[in-house]
């Protein structure tokens, strides 16, 4: 806009503010005021086209969030942002919790504060904002309940330690921050009531046949596809579509151990799907066909204003949470302003199993599964375990267990037998007990198996020798040494090596361990082939809630690969005799709901708990982030199956009270089946 052009010899009358108008010259006023009385004039009009063009250029929260994951002004510069902050937090809260450094700053939503602008009528879109800054001055200078004025560089912080976390949407280094108002009133949303959680699925992206756990992994991201949310239907558009606002969690239930750093997973006051007894929320197939990745949880992170989180546990039940949605470390966190305290522990304990060996009955077998956890001849909790398979399970008359580590634990010193270890626990369960097992293993060549460096870890059976021997006639296998199946002619199959491994020279095996297998024989002649595994485990995989969809579930290829030779093994059985007795049993390190991978299995074998009866939601020996899950497994042959089977999953370790009376992460199971008729 040109300004008038000046004229000594005109007078400005005052007028509305914008205008002008010519007057006859006054001989009262000297050509000096004129051009004063023009100067204040212009100068007003330069204030009225400044104000216009800061009108004009300001953005509001919701056009920075955009309706879907990444701001679509990621990396422009905006101006006049205006909202009421919400929370904030401390470099020095974060500094002092974690002992970290600058590059650590955005653990606990980093160092900043949360603003919130107007509401959109679009659900997809959030109204809440994180604003990044580490310096004192500026957070000093605004406080909760300001209405802040403030500009900057709209940024997509993602970290640089993990490339598969989503991004996090923020205005960093803020600038002109103004306070417009204080002491304003906030309200935050109410999730159950305001807005809730879908239930079912993370992700529209994640399509396969078994949803977010198909194969293969990482077909797409999540973000480079950068599709508008749809937060009816999945999690992860659901959270997104909150990011950076206040809300509360109405009567939160925590549905686990919290982790090392005291973050815990939580649902609400609202509709969940999986809900077992205790509370958690296990994994089961939803009604969609696919498996149920359970997205109505969240997990709470430590309280922004420093104070102490709580010690949970699966099914205790807190007083209500109010924080910001925050997305770190692979999740969608809602980090509490301070911290809850809980209100009440689930109720009941771990009870022994009514499942018991009978010593008259040579056909009737009971059996329990259990991964020990980095067993030692000296570990701490080895006399625990032993009162777990005394007491809980009825010492069964064959135990499958895992994690056996050699007689000089994790020291590398090339040990390799683990029948040190073996027999303390053997005398353990009978002080207790009064039951004396006998122990089978094979020891692995040294540092060929995986797990702890060192602790050469393998499976092992305990077996009441009253109850069940070997069948003799083959030799003992070694590390190396291939079982396999031998079929006399007009007999039953029998093995080569007993007990032998599987195939133990193949590359799917490699850095894992190799599957344990046994011909048994009962007293009056009855014949059960038994195989106990520990697949490969899960270290490499993605956070579930990431960029990578479907999540990287690491090693997928080699357990699928390890499944295939057990199932092969097992066919070769069935393919000798039909009505052959099969027991398999032990750490599978994958779920079953992962339909894919599994199905060389249940293609020729029978899952127990199918069997068994036992209800969906019930199905779980180990508790992982929002998940009561199975990683253990047990199945049997169609022989068996036929004639019954019992199955129950004794939740000592994930019951607990507290983590520290938790020995292993996983939970024991006890069954019995019948090998006659």
């Amino acid at each position: 806009m040109r300004p008038p052009e000046w004229d000594p010899g005109r007078q400005l009358h005052a007028v509305p503010f914008g205008q002008y108008v010519e007057t006859d010259s006054s001989p009262a006023l000297t050509t000096i005021q004129v051009a004063v009385n023009y100067a204040m004039k212009w100068l007003q009009l330069l204030g009225f086209v400044s104000t216009c063009i800061s009108v004009a250029s300001s953005t509001t929260i919701a056009e920075i969030q955009g309706n879907s994951f990444k701001s679509p002004l990621n990396g422009q510069t905006v101006t006049n942002v205006t909202g009421v902050v919400t929370a904030k937090v401390w470099p020095q809260v974060v500094l002092q919790e974690f002992a970290c450094t600058d590059d650590c700053l955005n653990r606990q939503g980093g160092s900043g504060f949360w603003i919130v602008g107007e509401p959109s009528e679009d659900k997809r879109v959030s109204n809440g904002l994180s604003i990044f800054t580490s310096s004192a001055t500026i957070l000093a200078k605004v406080n909760v309940g300001d209405l802040v004025s403030l500009g900057g560089k709209v940024a997509e912080f993602r970290s640089t330690s993990n490339l598969n976390y989503l991004s996090v949407t923020e205005i960093g280094s803020p600038t002109n921050i103004t306070v417009i108002s204080s002491n304003n009133t906030i309200t935050p949303i109410i999730l159950g009531l305001d807005r809730s959680p879908p239930t079912q699925q993370l992700t529209g992206l994640d399509s396969g046949p078994d949803g977010y756990l198909s194969v293969p992994n990482n077909v797409t991201l999540l973000e480079s596809v950068q599709a508008p949310l749809q937060p009816e239907l999945y999690g992860l558009d659901f959270w997104e579509s909150l990011e950076g606002q206040l809300v509360t969690i109405p009567k939160p239930t925590s549905i686990g151990f919290a982790n090392s750093f005291g973050e815990f997973w939580v649902y609400g006051d609202w509709k969940v799907t999986g809900k077992n007894s205790r509370g958690g929320l296990s994994i089961t197939i939803g009604p969609d066909g696919k498996p149920d990745a359970n997205p109505e949880a969240v997990i709470i992170g430590d309280p922004l204003d420093g104070s102490k989180a709580p010690a949970v546990a699966l099914g205790s039940t807190l007083t209500d949470i109010t924080g910001i949605v925050y997305y770190q470390f692979g999740f969608f966190y809602v980090l509490p302003t301070t911290a809850p305290t809980v209100i009440a522990a689930a109720e009941g304990s771990a009870q022994p199993t009514k499942i018991k060996s009978n010593p008259k009955k040579d056909c009737a077998l009971t059996f329990g599964d259990y991964n020990i956890e980095n067993m030692t001849p000296t570990s701490p909790h080895l006399p625990i375990v032993a009162n777990h398979i005394a007491t809980y399970l009825n010492t069964p008359d064959i135990m499958f267990v895992q994690e056996i580590q050699d007689n000089s634990g994790a020291k590398n010193d090339g040990t390799v037998s683990g029948n040190v270890t073996l027999t303390n626990l053997v005398n353990a369960i009978a002080n207790i007990s009064g039951t004396t097992y006998s122990f089978l293993e094979i020891a692995p060549t040294d540092g060929t198996d995986g797990g702890e460096p060192g602790g050469n870890i393998r499976q092992a059976y305990l077996y009441r020798p009253e109850k069940l021997t070997l069948v003799p006639g083959a030799p003992a296998g070694t590390a190396l040494d291939k079982v396999e199946v031998l079929i006399p002619k007009n007999k039953k199959p029998t093995l080569n090596f007993n007990p032998g491994r599987i195939d133990p020279t193949n590359g799917a095996w490699n850095a894992s361990r190799k599957p344990l297998v046994a011909e048994w024989q009962t007293a009056n002649g009855k014949k059960l082939f038994t195989i106990n595994v520990h697949l490969a485990s899960k270290g490499g995989s993605s956070s579930n809630w990431g960029d990578a969809r479907p999540p990287v579930n690491s090693p997928v290829a080699a357990r699928s690969s390890q499944i295939s030779l057990v199932a092969a093994f097992a066919k070769t059985l069935l393919e000798a005799d039909k009505a052959v007795n099969i027991l398999l049993a032990g750490d599978f390190n994958e779920y079953i709901q992962t339909r894919q991978v599994f199905k060389p299995l249940t293609d020729v074998l029978i899952e127990a708990d199918e069997v068994a009866g036992v209800p969906d939601v019930e199905r779980y020996t180990y508790v992982f982030d929002q998940n009561s899950e199975a990683l253990d497994h047990i199945f049997v042959s169609s022989a068996v199956a036929k004639r019954g089977v019992e199955i129950e999953h004794i939740h000592v370790n994930n019951w607990a009270p507290t983590f520290a009376g938790r020995i292993s992460d996983h939970d024991p199971s006890v069954g019995s089946i019948n090998l006659c008729g």
